[in-house]
């Protein structure tokens, strides 16, 4: 009976101490459930301002990007490659005449005179070795520039030239020569009805501003044009 007694009293101080042990495990593991989920907040935490700051930093840059491109002219690398702004450097100078020699019989004299193409011809050349900027008897070549005839001159820029027509080529100066000094040629063809031609590298070419107004009436910018539809609705 004794013996019996003892077992239970043994089998409950058992049973409290796992009790006890389980407890603190408990109590540990919840302890360091919350340990980590506190440290997992705080990392959230500052993933979640690290990202806003990014998300700043780009809405900043954005808004830069947007700025210089609504500047249009007004900014300095978008007036340059428009034209309006002069600009120097190596490049050559290539003078344009009109043929001395006579025209035979039956012949047709404007074969000896310079036309808007043949100049056309010269300054695609020019660009396609990669001429920088362009000007024609002081008028500056833009995108909407035009070469045509207007009677026995030329007209550029809607202002007209006479003969003898200097070109202006801003760009590496052999690559600019050698593109209309090439066998077969420009240079080549216009010789044959004894059209002047003369190409001098320089280390410095001046070519001038455009000096008309850039204005667009029908073109318009997308970004632009569909605020506009947005705002008729």
């Amino acid at each position: 009976m004794i013996n019996f007694k003892q077992g239970r009293w043994s089998i409950a101080f058992v049973c409290m101490v796992l009790g006890f042990m389980l407890a603190v495990q408990f109590r540990a593991t919840e302890d360091m459930r919350q340990s980590v989920s506190q440290q997992r907040v705080e990392e959230l935490a500052t993933r979640l301002l690290e990202t806003e700051k990014e998300r700043d930093r780009l809405q900043e840059e954005l808004k830069d990007t947007k700025d210089a491109a609504s500047e249009g002219p007004s900014n300095d690398y978008q007036r340059m490659k428009g034209g309006f702004t002069a600009l120097a450097g190596p490049g050559v100078i290539v003078t344009l005449d009109d043929s001395k020699a006579t025209s035979k019989a039956g012949e047709n004299p404007n074969l000896y005179l310079i036309h808007d193409d043949d100049l056309l011809r010269v300054i695609n050349e020019l660009r396609a070795a990669g001429a920088e900027a362009v000007s024609i008897n002081g008028q500056r070549l833009t995108g909407t520039s035009e070469i045509r005839c207007a009677g026995p001159t030329l007209s550029v820029n809607n202002v007209r030239s006479a003969p003898p027509y200097k070109i202006h080529a801003i760009g590496d100066p052999e690559s600019l020569e050698k593109s209309i000094k090439m066998r077969g040629g420009v240079e080549d063809t216009l010789k044959v009805w004894g059209i002047q031609i003369d190409v001098k590298k320089e280390e410095h070419v001046e070519v001038p501003a455009y000096k008309g107004a850039a204005s667009f009436k029908y073109a318009k910018a997308i970004e632009a044009l569909s605020d506009e539809k947005e705002g008729s609705r």
